[in-house]
């Protein structure tokens, strides 16, 4: 079962959107393993986005994730980094495709409602630097059988 990081940050919490993103992890089927709502220290945000570090939007970026409460999430199931990138949409929310958060929702490339691992090995690596593992739970759903 592959797990992935998503998280909905400032402005889709802001923007009381949790529930319809939620939602629509769950209607695909992925199943929901650790949620917390957070505000995030510098330093966290700082770790998450080390990959981008020196780049131009990187401070802008940092100051975005930490100036108010995200919503990080865990979601599990078969291809879960590949389904979750599919159902965000492209990066700038003005290219992202219509029934994609953020072809339906946003309008910004950084302002983009939601953020989510791009692949397996970075899953891992985010997941731990947003969950303790006690904070994640394991379970199996009832209608597993049905969603393949």
């Amino acid at each position: 079962m592959q797990q992935t990081l998503i998280l909905l940050k400032p402005d889709g919490v802001q923007r009381r959107l949790l529930g319809e993103i939620i939602g629509r992890f769950e209607h695909k089927g992925l199943r929901l393993a650790g949620l917390k709502l957070v505000k995030p220290s510098r330093d966290l945000a700082e770790k998450h986005y080390a990959v981008h570090k020196g780049k131009p939007f990187y401070d802008s970026l940092l100051d975005f994730l930490t100036s108010g409460p995200t919503v990080a999430m865990v979601w599990e199931g078969r291809e879960a980094v590949a389904v979750a990138r599919a159902m965000m949409g492209v990066t700038d929310g003005t290219k992202a495709a219509p029934a994609t958060i953020r072809g339906d929702f946003a309008l910004s490339v950084q302002n983009n409602l939601v953020h989510g691992s791009d692949s397996p090995d970075n899953a891992k690596l985010e997941i731990a630097l947003w969950f303790r593992p006690d904070e994640l739970v394991s379970y199996i759903s009832v209608d597993a059988e049905w969603i393949g």
